[in-house]
C-alpha cells in the first residue's frame, strides 16, 4: 500500500486509515489486541491511526500509548489522528463542545494517554453551535504554534461550517471525516467531497461499508447492491468487500477502517490494488443513486 500526501500542507498517510470507533474497555485483553491490529496494520503498509478522546470511554488512546511504550513499534513509523467534540453527559445524552478550554484540555490529555509530544492531526468533530469558532481557532492555532499538533482537520462539517472555521485560520484544514460509502453517497450530492479536494485535499471516508450493511443488510438496496458487487468483483478477482472499498479509493477518498476482524481489514488494504473500470464505476454509482 502506498502512502499518499493527506493534503498539499498536510503529513503523508497510508491509502487506507484504520480506525478505533468500534473498540471497547476490555482492559489488559484490549492492550494485547491492538498490538496485534496494529502490528497487522503496519505490515500491510497502513501506518495512520484515528483516535479520539472518547473512544472506548476514554480508554483506547491509553490503551495504544501502552503499546507505544513498550516499544513494539517507533512513534515515528506511525501517523496519528485525534479529535475532540463529542460529549456524553452522565445519562447518556449526546453533546458537542469545540470551546477554546476544552480542545486545549482535549489535546493535552490526548498526548498524556498517547505517550507522545504531539499529533500529526487534530480534528474537531461535529462543529458545536455555541463555542465562538474563531476563539476555538485561535486555541488551535496556539497548540500548532506550541507544536502539539502538526496539521488542523475537521470531522461531520459541512462545506459552509469548513470555510467559516478556514477563514479564522492561519494554516489549511488538510481534511474532513466524511460518511461515505455506496449506501450513503450525500457527501457528492452536498459537495462536501467537491469541496475537500478543491482545497487540495483528500477525505476520508467513515462507514465505507455502511456499518455491515453492504455485507448483511436484508433491505431491497443493500441486497441489490451486494449483488452487484460481487459480479463486478469475480472479474477483479475480488470480494464484495473489497470491490466495495475500491470504489472509494477511486473517487479519491481514503477509508477508515473499523473492524476487529483481521481478515476484513486484510480485504480493506488490498482493494487499493483493483482498479475498475470507468463502465463498472458508473455502474455502482448508478445504484447509489436509487432512492
Amino acid at each position: 500500500m502506498k502512502n499518499v500526501y493527506l493534503s498539499d500542507s498536510g503529513p503523508k498517510v497510508s491509502e487506507a486509515i484504520y480506525g478505533f470507533w468500534r473498540w471497547k474497555d476490555e482492559g489488559n485483553e484490549t492492550v494485547a489486541k491492538i498490538e496485534t491490529i496494529v502490528h497487522l496494520c503496519l505490515e500491510l503498509g497502513i501506518n495512520t491511526f484515528d483516535h479520539a478522546d472518547i473512544y472506548g470511554d476514554f480508554t483506547i488512546e491509553k490503551y495504544f500509548g501502552e503499546v507505544l511504550k513498550n516499544n513494539s513499534f517507533k512513534r515515528e513509523q506511525v501517523v496519528l489522528f485525534s479529535k475532540c467534540g463529542i460529549c456524553k453527559s452522565a445519562n447518556g445524552f449526546t453533546y458537542y463542545n469545540t470551546s477554546a478550554d476544552h480542545i486545549t484540555s482535549s489535546v493535552n490529555n490526548s498526548l498524556q494517554r498517547l505517550g507522545t509530544d504531539y499529533l500529526d492531526v487534530f480534528l474537531l468533530d461535529h462543529v458545536d453551535h455555541l463555542s465562538e469558532l474563531e476563539s476555538t481557532a485561535k486555541a488551535l492555532m496556539q497548540l500548532v504554534k506550541q507544536g502539539k499538533i502538526k496539521s488542523i482537520g475537521v470531522s461531520n462539517f459541512s462545506v459552509f461550517q469548513h470555510q467559516q472555521l478556514a477563514s479564522y485560520l492561519t494554516v489549511p484544514i488538510v481534511t474532513n471525516h466524511v460518511e461515505l460509502n455506496l449506501l450513503n453517497i450525500s457527501a457528492i450530492e452536498d459537495g462536501r467531497l467537491d469541496f475537500i479536494k478543491q482545497r487540495y485535499s483528500k477525505p476520508l471516508a467513515w462507514a465505507p461499508l455502511a456499518g455491515g450493511r453492504i455485507l448483511n443488510g436484508s433491505d431491497p438496496k443493500s441486497e441489490l447492491l451486494r449483488s452487484k458487487l460481487l459480479e463486478i468483483g469475480l472479474k477483479h478477482k475480488a470480494n464484495i468487500e473489497q470491490t466495495a472499498v475500491a470504489w472509494l479509493m477511486q473517487l479519491g477518498t481514503l477509508p477508515i477502517i473499523g473492524s476487529l476482524n483481521e481478515e476484513r481489514i486484510k480485504n480493506a488494504a488490498t482493494a487499493a490494488e483493483i482498479k475498475l473500470s470507468q463502465e463498472e464505476w458508473y455502474e455502482l454509482f448508478n445504484l447509489a443513486q436509487l432512492k
